[in-house]
């Protein structure tokens, strides 16, 4: 049986771990409150009422696509496509291919930067087969100009950086609402990861600044993961409610 994407490949080792997964995610929801068309998901309602509850959503969405087998995969493509085409005709606007580049590129950015910061450093090759994926996944949503290889990627991303972000009043809701359904403390370790992954614009746009206990802790938890004692450290820090869906999105 196909699957949508190869069972040696770097991209399944990195979505089939939960914790590096969850780090994906931690770093993309700082950058995804810049995407200068982040309203749209304001426009349902959805992101701002349960954003917890969207990123395992996205999660689960992600990991089947790239898990199953490729004709379920690609039907599960065209889903999202069809929800994207009703959001877009009840609120009169297409989202823009720029929006839609900039979701894909940041899932690019923040799988490599969370693998490199929890397991290894990756080769050129392996970050070449990682854009090489999302660009199958871009083709499929109709996403044009995704690049294929690691360098162009590179080059494309850094100019997204500095022309499609923007600190906005969504930028701003989007925060307090990982806030008030986080928590005073898992919130504050979400913004201190995020300082560990984002890009040097990302960091200046929402006035992060440096990370003050991630970096101490990064070791530690590396020793522990090492010998599978992590997992219950992870259950610990997840909203309770979430804890089921996190036990299930470990794929090996």
């Amino acid at each position: 049986m196909k699957t949508f994407v190869e069972d040696t490949s770097i991209v399944k080792k990195i979505w089939s771990t939960t914790d590096i997964t969850l780090f994906i995610f931690a770093g993309a929801s700082a950058e995804f409150a810049l995407n200068k068309e982040v309203d749209w998901l304001y426009f349902t309602g959805k992101l701002p009422a349960d954003p917890i509850g969207r990123l395992f959503s996205t999660v689960k969405y992600a990991q089947y696509i790239l898990f199953k087998e490729e004709k379920e995969a690609i039907a599960s493509i065209e889903k999202i496509n069809t929800i994207h085409q009703h959001v877009e005709l009840a609120r009169g606007r297409k989202i823009s291919n720029e929006g839609y580049q900039g979701v894909l590129y940041m899932l690019i950015y923040y799988s490599i930067a969370s693998f490199e910061l929890l397991q290894r450093r990756l080769t050129n090759e392996e970050k070449d087969e990682i854009v090489n994926t999302f660009a199958g996944i871009g083709d499929h949503m109709q996403i044009h100009g995704i690049p294929v290889n690691y360098s162009e990627w590179k080059t494309l991303y850094e100019y997204q950086l500095t022309h499609n972000l923007l600190n906005s009043s969504f930028t701003n809701n989007l925060f307090q609402q990982y806030k008030k359904h986080l928590g005073i403390v898992r919130y504050f370790l979400l913004l201190d990861i995020q300082r560990m992954l984002v890009s040097k614009q990302v960091n200046h746009l929402l006035h992060l600044g440096r990370p003050w206990v991630v970096p101490l802790l990064i070791p530690v938890y590396r020793l522990i993961r090492s010998y599978k004692w992590h997992k219950q450290l992870i259950l610990m820090m997840v909203p309770r409610k979430f804890k089921e869906q996190v036990k299930t999105m470990d794929q090996r």
